[in-house]
């Protein structure tokens, strides 16, 4: 039996040499009211944190008003009448309040010196360490401070540098004088930063540890080949690895450098230690509630506020031409 050979089917034609292939047509984009539809629960968890910040955060804005009128108490709130920028002159040539900028600046860099780069430094030895347990406790120890009230923690510290407190006792251990250290300004400002590295340092570890994890260990192999130190695969690899957490970071903490621990200051510095501990924010406190000068205190706090801005800016600018990593 003879079987028939059936011709094979013509090929299609080829696109003639140089012919453009037809376009896809391009995913046709999502409204935002299709999004909000699709994902409204998502949605509805930023309601309460956008709240938030309207109320408590921006609408306080409006008070700034105060800063170029006048305000008595009892009147108006955006004032009685237009004075301009009478108060900026007067906090311009008032030496008070650059004696308490000047104590800011100096407690802000003191604060950002040290407690910017220690947690860092603790992140990586404890990423040097086997022992699970001890690894633990450490971490545990660290981030215990971070959960106690300013109150309790102002107390401790007074009672530490009491005349009768711990630290005099190893004064007295050592054969001097006991010292009334919360009397005394040039004490102050190591008494504060030192309490704000014991509260915050051990709960800064937790971005770092973090982002340590995000490291791809073929790097670190690849350097042990190559006959790395352990000191050299921390620089060349696990250092430029949290880099991104470290410069938006120090932008944020360059952001609230002005902002000197209102609360911890308050509770810590007297009369005596006012040439040392004096800063922006409770000099704006007696200004406003204690002297009922509210204008003056706005017209100091919108300039404060201005600072912080111009800070952060130029901190983000700066990252994002020289490192690569910025905020925006």
């Amino acid at each position: 039996m003879t079987s028939t050979l059936r011709p094979p089917p013509p090929a299609a034609p080829r696109a003639a040499a140089g012919s453009a292939r037809p376009a896809s047509h391009p995913r046709r984009r999502r409204s935002w009211r299709q999004a909000l539809r699709r994902d409204w629960q998502l949605y509805s968890l930023a309601v309460l944190p956008l709240l938030f910040f309207l109320i408590f955060r921006y609408l306080p804005m409006v008070g700034n008003i105060i800063a170029f009128r006048r305000f008595k108490p009892g009147g108006s709130i955006f004032g009685e009448y237009w004075v301009g920028l009478r108060y900026f002159r007067m906090f311009f040539i008032d030496p008070t309040f650059w004696e308490v900028f000047t104590n800011t600046l100096v407690l802000g860099a003191l604060t950002l010196l040290f407690c910017f780069p220690l947690p860092i430094v603790l992140a990586l030895l404890l990423n040097e360490v086997r022992a699970r347990r001890f690894k633990r406790f450490v971490q545990s120890v660290s981030y215990l401070p971070h959960f106690l009230s300013i109150v309790i923690v102002a107390a401790m510290v007074t009672q530490l540098t009491s005349i009768d407190g711990a630290a005099n006792q190893l004064v007295r251990m050592a054969g001097g004088d006991p010292v009334a250290f919360l009397q005394q300004p040039q004490w102050f400002r190591t008494i504060y930063v030192s309490s704000e590295v014991w509260q915050t340092v051990g709960w800064g570890t937790i971005l770092y540890l973090a982002a340590l994890t995000t490291i791809d260990e073929d790097l670190y192999e690849a350097a042990r080949i190559d006959g790395a130190s352990r000191l050299r695969q921390t620089w060349h690899v696990t250092l430029p690895g949290i880099r991104p957490t470290m410069v938006t970071l120090l932008i944020l903490n360059i952001g609230s450098f002005m902002a000197v621990g209102f609360e911890k200051v308050l509770l810590l510095y007297n009369p005596l230690t006012y040439p040392t501990a004096d800063v922006v924010s409770t000099y704006l406190f007696r200004m406003g509630f204690q002297s009922s000068n509210f204008s003056y205190a706005a017209a100091i706090g919108l300039f404060e506020a201005v600072i912080g801005l111009v800070l952060v800016l130029s901190a983000n600018l700066i990252s994002r031409r020289t490192v690569g990593t910025s905020l925006w």
